[in-house]
């Protein structure tokens, strides 16, 4: 199993408890929708996943491992195989879109010239090839997290974790980028999408985990 959560709690003190015994279990290569209205706790849920958050009960088990407070060495071994898109894409307002996109590899191993091919491929694959010298803010929202997309699997992740990827832009663009994920996930990337959106959610035959409460209430995977 890739990802798996048991009972697992987040409280923020003085006692305002964001998730509440949730359990579930996402497989090598699947994909889940995260719903729920605004301030419901999917983003508190993404960050324990990426251990920006620590919970305060239950155990996460990730790629195998169980998540444990302090170990920095595992936690940065276990987010280098995480991509993340953020609702606010979270450019660099100074790069290009090329740029922007081979950032994760410029802190790798990899040679120049696979990281110029590698990024203007995913760049040309997300639908933004054409614009790859522009800068942010010579972007549309959707342009820009075509991105961010590209961004985060640049390094081949096997878990892709979206924040309301789709919250700044119209709901075709919205769509657009829905399929994006979902054939990201067909060439084998495990992707978390969470998103206020049902009614996009409901044109993919999809698990959905829909929180309420802290607690998950709809479908698990």
């Amino acid at each position: 199993m890739l990802l798996s959560f048991e009972n697992v709690c987040l409280t923020y003190a003085p006692k305002r408890r964001i998730l509440d015994d949730v359990s579930f279990c996402l497989p090598e290569a699947g994909f889940a929708f995260l719903t729920g209205s605004s301030g419901a706790g999917k983003s508190s849920l993404l960050r324990l996943v990426y251990q920006a958050e620590e919970p305060t009960s239950g155990q996460i088990r990730l790629f195998g491992e169980a998540l444990v407070k302090g170990g920095h060495k595992k936690q940065a071994e276990l987010r280098r195989k995480i991509g993340v898109v953020f609702q606010d894409f979270r450019l660099i307002p100074h790069l290009t879109a090329w740029e922007n996109a081979a950032l994760p590899l410029r802190l790798t191993d990899a040679s120049d010239d696979y990281i110029k091919r590698h990024a203007r491929e995913l760049l040309e694959w997300v639908g933004v090839g054409s614009r790859m010298d522009a800068y942010p803010a010579e972007l549309s929202g959707g342009e820009q997290q075509r991105v961010a997309i590209a961004r985060a699997v640049m390094t081949k992740p096997r878990l892709l974790l979206a924040d309301e990827p789709t919250g700044n832009v119209d709901e075709d663009t919205a769509l657009k980028l829905f399929h994006l994920f979902d054939e990201l996930n067909k060439l084998g990337t495990a992707v978390i999408l969470a998103t206020h959106q049902s009614r996009l959610v409901d044109k993919f035959h999809k698990p959905a985990m829909q929180l309420c409460g802290g607690k998950i209430v709809g479908d698990k995977v």
